[in-house]
């Protein structure tokens, strides 16, 4: 009976060896540009694995060196434009470069989990923490990865970072609508800072504190709404805010997405805006163009392409080149803000 060949996804470097003749370890270093194997060997091992769709696994090819060739990416979740498109924008950047991407989505029990566990070290050179809101003990977890750690959105340790100046959004978002004429202003935030810290989150509110404090506006607390990062709770934090006995003039929403739930749920208590309510968000989301939603604009794709960047560097072994990578951003003033009604 005829002797049927391993399929490319069962062959192994032994049947190399056994096809070209030559030992395991002639062609490990034949395959990985190492010396000892002669020009003319060497070729021919490389002309027969490519022959037989033969390919080093990355484990193999960088167990001699101690390294993985991978870069980690953590993100608290993949549903949501903003995370997507940064991850989008990091990946490009690394795909480019031949690196392989592990993605982990970490959020509630799942994040306490990745931090115990760190099942990201041994299997990546690097990580890229991307926007996660973090307590105390999981920071301090990042330096037991043993690896290089860029962050995004955020400042830790002395990690290389990549982020937006999130103090100066909620400055710029609370200035316009002061500049409209707006006294009684709400903020939608995310993260309750007793639990976790989300940096963004935190410095967005100390804006809005600050935006207030320089207008001589009184700071009131049922005008600082905390609610989960989600469709449903832009609706839950346009309900409470409209059921206060002297509802906002404005609202400054911690993200388009927010915003846009908000601006829904304020139209179907047929509620017009901006004549009744103006809303401002931040990110740049399409759909925030489409809506005419106002906004804060950030370089998304570019801090997940710059953290990129910033990862491959530390893979080569070389300091990053940046460690203070402040993106700007812009106010896109759209049809959802107005003076308030007199």
């Amino acid at each position: 009976m005829p002797t049927v060949s391993p399929s490319p996804s069962h062959l192994n470097m032994a049947d190399v060896a056994r096809e070209a003749g030559v030992s395991v370890a002639t062609v490990s270093r034949a395959l990985r540009g190492l010396p000892g194997v002669s020009t003319s060997t060497r070729e021919r091992i490389r002309a027969l694995a490519e022959t037989m769709s033969y390919v080093v696994s990355p484990e193999a090819s960088h167990l001699s060196r101690g390294s993985t060739g991978r870069i980690a990416i953590i993100v608290p979740t993949l549903d949501s434009w903003f995370f997507a498109t940064m991850l989008a924008g990091a990946q490009a950047e690394l795909q480019d470069a031949g690196v392989d991407v592990l993605v982990y989505q970490v959020d509630g029990a799942a994040q306490e989990r990745f931090f115990r566990q760190l099942p990201a070290r041994r299997k990546a050179d690097a990580v890229i923490a991307m926007t996660l809101p973090l307590s105390e003990p999981q920071m301090a977890r990042l330096a037991d990865l043993g690896m290089g750690v860029v962050v995004t959105g955020a400042q830790i340790h002395d990690y290389p970072y990549v982020r937006i100046d999130d103090v100066d959004v909620a400055l710029q978002a609370v200035r316009h609508l002061v500049g409209l004429g707006h006294r009684r202003i709400a903020m939608v935030r995310t993260t309750d800072p007793e639990v976790n810290t989300s940096f963004a989150d935190a410095d967005r509110t100390e804006g809005y504190r600050r935006g207030l404090a320089e207008a001589g506006i009184e700071e009131l607390s049922e005008l600082l709404v905390t609610v989960p990062h989600r469709i449903e709770g832009g609706i839950e934090a346009a309900e409470r805010l409209l059921s206060l006995p002297q509802r906002p003039t404005a609202i400054f929403a911690y993200s388009d997405e927010l915003a846009l739930a908000i601006l829904q749920t304020l139209r179907r208590a047929h509620l017009r805006v901006p004549e009744d309510i103006s809303v401002i968000g931040v990110d740049g989301h399409p759909f925030a163009a489409l809506a005419d939603v106002t906004t804060i604009e950030q370089p998304v794709a570019e801090q997940g392409r710059m953290a990129g960047r910033l990862a491959l560097e530390i893979l080569a072994g070389t300091a990053p080149s940046a460690h203070s990578a402040i993106l700007p951003t812009r106010l896109r003033v759209r049809g959802t803000t107005a003076p308030p009604r007199p």
